[in-house]
């Protein structure tokens, strides 16, 4: 399958062409361990020469027709999905989810382009007479500007086309750094946007090991206009304070620590379905994955029997395996992080329903755990966990459950699943989260506003308002 990978290019992504790389870093297989290629390596003379291109490029760029801009991404979506196949496979080689996940993604991130395609040919703005009666006022969006979109290797596909297409229907050129483990999705896709006839300069990638060297040369120019940053929100502190220092726009999709809330008029089949989904989808390294399960104690027997039944049943493996539902996590230090907080919890009196999480291979491999009666004050139940792990505690109390829920710095993702109506539309209006799944474990979509409360980010993506992150509003007064 590694041949897929042959006729990828090892430069940069720079003005409209490939610039040759004087270094290079590998690219390694989760699954295999295996060095499955090698891309260019940039640094911060890299990181200029991509921000020169997109200031260079961004008036024209921002002149162009909306429906110019729009008929680019709606070529882009055809040829992505064209493509399937060959990214999919390129998605699986180097961030290792199964290959029908992987395909899942492509159809997922194709759809920002078709939706962003739409949104460009909207006009929006105003224009009315001012309430004294003696000037016109007029209200027009315009791009935002240069824009340095940072991007993570669980979703290496989507997480571009989400940041790309509302900035390009926006009007704004971008210098795109994807996560080192998985450069080469974002190579692959470069290509199509090329194909799709987006202009020299208006998209430019710099993939690089080195991120902190290349992001801080980048924020500290005046030229940049916006960052827009998805990964942890450790490292979105940091990059907030460099943002504040050239008082840039910011959007920003941080870390999630999801509580999964089952009722006591919860239907068991709904809320098993949706766990597996929002827990093990993508082996759990999702920032909206489920980590805290807090279900009704009349239900709980039942549901975490239920539930190890759904989860043991799923084969882990390599994501090319047809047979795999779960395949691996990034690497060893993520399996090595994820088995402490098992162990740890394990120690502070959690019962764990699996005898072997780890498994022997040259891959980076965990099996899913579920552990119950899990300690409040534990990482495991305060933490991202980012792997497949199911942290399960009982309630009585709504009310309480509520507050267990909310009792956290996290603000992303929730979920909540119930029969009666009116009590589980409450508990969803309740929880203090950006998004939340009623009866439903799988919550993402194009056409919503995709984002966090509190410490899990700023500003939406997706939606209505996703357009909006890339665009200043200018006002003008006319006089009559």
């Amino acid at each position: 399958m590694t041949s897929i990978l042959s006729d990828l290019p090892i430069a940069q992504f720079i003005g409209g062409n490939w610039v040759d790389a004087t270094t290079t870093m590998p690219v390694r297989n989760p699954a295999t361990d295996a060095e499955i290629a090698t891309v260019a390596d940039g640094d911060d003379s890299t990181a200029m020469a991509a921000l020169d291109a997109a200031v260079a490029a961004q008036r024209d760029w921002a002149d162009t027709d909306p429906r110019y801009r729009s008929d680019i991404l709606a070529r882009a979506f055809h040829l992505l999905h064209a493509d399937t196949e060959r990214i999919a496979h390129t998605i699986t080689l180097e961030m290792g989810k199964p290959l029908a996940e992987a395909r899942a993604e492509v159809a997922y991130g194709a759809e920002f382009l078709r939706w962003f395609a739409e949104e460009a040919a909207r006009g929006r703005g105003a224009f009315f007479r001012a309430p004294s009666g003696g000037r016109r006022i007029v209200v027009r969006e315009q791009p935002v500007g240069p824009v340095f979109a940072i991007t993570p290797w669980n979703f290496p596909l989507a997480m571009v086309t989400r940041k790309l297409a509302p900035a390009l229907a926006a009007g704004c050129t971008v210098v795109l750094k994807p996560a080192p483990q998985t450069p080469l999705t974002a190579v692959a896709f470069m290509r199509i946007l090329a194909e799709a006839g987006v202009p020299p300069g208006v998209v430019n990638c710099v993939t690089t090991s080195r991120a902190p060297l290349v992001s801080a040369r980048i924020l500290t120019d005046r030229r940049l206009r916006k960052l827009t940053f998805t990964g942890s929100t450790a490292v979105g502190r940091t990059l907030l304070t460099q943002a504040a220092q050239g008082v840039l726009r910011v959007s920003m999709e941080l870390g999630g620590n999801a509580a999964f809330v089952v009722l006591g008029s919860a239907d068991l089949d709904k809320a098993v379905g949706g766990a597996v989904l929002a827990k093990l989808r993508n082996a759990g390294q999702t920032c909206v994955a489920a980590d805290r399960f807090l279900v009704h104690r009349s239900r709980a027997a039942e549901f975490t029997e239920r539930f190890l039944t759904a989860v043991s049943a799923l084969p882990v493996g390599d994501g090319l395996d047809s047979a795999t539902r779960i395949g691996p996590m990034i690497d060893g230090a993520a399996v090595q992080r994820v088995t402490t907080l098992i162990d740890e919890a394990v120690d502070q009196g959690a019962r764990l329903y699996t005898d072997e999480t780890a498994t022997a291979s040259p891959g980076h491999f965990l099996r899913p755990a579920i552990l119950t009666d899990v300690d409040t004050r534990t990482r495991l139940w305060n933490s991202e966990v980012f792997g497949p792990v199911a942290a399960i505690r009982t309630f009585t109390d709504p009310a309480a459950a509520l507050e267990l829920a909310n009792a956290t710095d996290s603000g992303l993702a929730g979920y909540v699943f119930g029969e009666n109506l009116g009590d589980t539309l409450e508990f969803a209006e309740n929880l203090q989260t950006g998004m939340v799944g009623v009866n439903t474990g799988v919550i993402s979509d194009p056409a919503a506003p995709f984002g966090g409360m509190k410490s899990s980010g700023l500003g939406r993506e997706g939606g209505s308002t996703g357009l909006a992150e890339y665009q200043e509003q200018q006002y003008l007064a006319i006089d009559r």
